[in-house]
């Protein structure tokens, strides 16, 4: 599951999936463990991606998707 290199990375295992489900259609998975943005790091410098919140079936985003520029803010030159 997403880019990590880490083999044993499956957030679900054996699910269910609509047949009109297709490549770049985005999906929710609501318990991430170590996924979800609170626990997350910036390993293998991936960044950490967007926080959406829904409620009441309309989205909002509350943090942004981190950049390159992000990821790179602390280096020291």
């Amino acid at each position: 599951v997403g880019k990590h290199c880490e083999s044993g990375d499956i957030v679900v295992r054996d699910a269910w999936m609509s047949d009109d489900v297709t490549p770049g259609d985005l999906l929710g998975v609501a318990a991430t463990g170590a996924y979800c943005y609170s626990m997350s790091s910036r390993y293998n410098l991936i960044g950490r991606p967007a926080v959406v919140a829904v409620r009441d079936g309309r989205a909002r985003l509350i943090l942004r998707r981190e950049t390159v520029d992000d990821l790179l803010s602390l280096e020291v030159r």
